[in-house]
Formats: C-alpha cells, sequence, structure tokens
C-alpha cells in the first residue's frame, strides 16, 4: 500500500524536532546522491543548526564548507526534507557541523500508526502487582501500539497489560529496555504449531508511552522507511 501524499509545505516548529533525533543527511558530490545518518544536537532558530558529524565505516565523512546537503527528518507522521548548507566543520574531537537554518521545508505525510516488521522476544502481564509474565513474539511496532503473537491465550478482561522488550537501536546499538502499558484492541487466531496449539495475535495500543521510548519507536519507523521498506507494514 503506497503511504504517501503529496508534498505540501511545513513550519518547522511543526517538525517538533527534539535533541537527539536521527537525521538523514544527503550529499551530492558522486553521480549519484549519497545517504548518511545523523543526530540533532541543537539549533538557534533563524540562525543555523548543529548536527553530528556522520560516520562510514567507523571514520567521519569529509565535508567541507559551502556545500549544499539536504536533511531528512521523520516527525511522526510526516517525512521533512529541506535543502542547507555547511556552514562551518568542527574535526576531532567535536566532530559536528553547522548548517544554514532551513527556509523551505517540504513534508510527505504518513498515515499516523506506520508499522515496521520486528521478530524480537517479549513478555507481557496483567497490570497488577505480581502479575505471571508471558512469554510472546514481537511481530511489529509503531509508536502507537504493537503486534504480539504467543501460544497462551491472555484473558480478555484483564484491562490495561505491561508489555516488556528490549530495543538496540543505531547508531551505537545499545540495548535499550522498554516497558510499558498497553491495552488489547483487536484479538486473532493465526494458525497451529506443529503440536497443534493455536497461535495467537494481539493488537495492542500503549498506554502513556515514555517520551524517549516514544522517539526510539519513531527513529525505527523512520529508519526503515529509508533503508529498508519490505519492514513496513
Amino acid at each position: 500500500m503506497n503511504t504517501e501524499f503529496a508534498h505540501q509545505e511545513f513550519a518547522f516548529e511543526s517538525m517538533n524536532l527534539q535533541v537527539g533525533v536521527r537525521l538523514q543527511l544527503i550529499t551530492y558530490r558522486r553521480l549519484k546522491p549519497v545517504q548518511y545518518f545523523s543526530t540533532l544536537i541543537g539549533y538557534i532558530k533563524d540562525e543555523y543548526m548543529i548536527v553530528k558529524m556522520p560516520m562510514e565505516h567507523g571514520a567521519p565523512i569529509s565535508l567541507v564548507e559551502g556545500e549544499r546537503v539536504t536533511i531528512r527528518v521523520f516527525s511522526g507522521v510526516n517525512v521533512c526534507s529541506f535543502a542547507c548548507t555547511v556552514e562551518r566543520v568542527f574535526d576531532r574531537p567535536l566532530l559536528y557541523i553547522h548548517l544554514s537554518f532551513p527556509k523551505v521545508i517540504q513534508s510527505t505525510p504518513l498515515r499516523a500508526a506506520m508499522r515496521v516488521k520486528v521478530d524480537l522476544p517479549a513478555r507481557i502481564a496483567g497490570g497488577e502487582p505480581g502479575a505471571a509474565a508471558v512469554d510472546c513474539l514481537l511481530a511489529n511496532l509503531s509508536v502507537s501500539g504493537a503486534r504480539i503473537e504467543t501460544r497462551r491465550s491472555l484473558s480478555q478482561d484483564i484491562g490495561e497489560m505491561v508489555l516488556e522488550f528490549t530495543l538496540s537501536p543505531p547508531p551505537d546499538n545499545q540495548p535499550v529496555d522498554i516497558r510499558t502499558r498497553v491495552a488489547i484492541r483487536n484479538i486473532n487466531t493465526l494458525r497451529s504449531d506443529q503440536a497443534g496449539r493455536g497461535i495467537h495475535a494481539y493488537g495492542l495500543q500503549f498506554i502513556d508511552l515514555d517520551p524517549g521510548h516514544f522517539m526510539l519507536l519513531q527513529n525505527l519507523t523512520y529508519e526503515a522507511l529509508l533503508a529498508d521498506r519490505q519492514k513496513i507494514v
């Protein structure tokens, strides 16, 4: 399914960029544009943006002052892109760059709950203290919820539950433990395993997801959108 629509202009404030958000930086020095990932350090509105120097094979890429680049960022439900000029390069040990502040921002809206295919172990339990946890498989993720698969049927009248899983986001791939309250929104029986037991699928909605974990899932969706669209559900 094509989730993209026509481009439209976007206000800088509407992107709601947070320090640490992952950016895609595109250079034009070769026959084809080359894409790198970077991170937002900060900005001074109407003056400049500060981003980390993109790395390639463990070394910083070579950028020169005055070079034109394009920045793309996923703002939750929009992919935003804008042209910038490299204003200043800070080499080792700092490894960051100043970019000109964007004048025109183009955005492409995407469906709000775009899901990314994953295959991760997880655990889910009732919301009350001491509730026994059930092992499950995390099949897809979005900023608003997840889909899990389990051989054990979950009670439909539990109400809120607690989902736990671990992600290892780039660039450093350090594990991040996520624990969030969820509500069951839909239930399906998928198939039977080799022992004849049913595999149950549950659509979950996140409740009061931690803002830092929201950003992590937002970046996961963005990178899948840019790097491997086969993972987009």
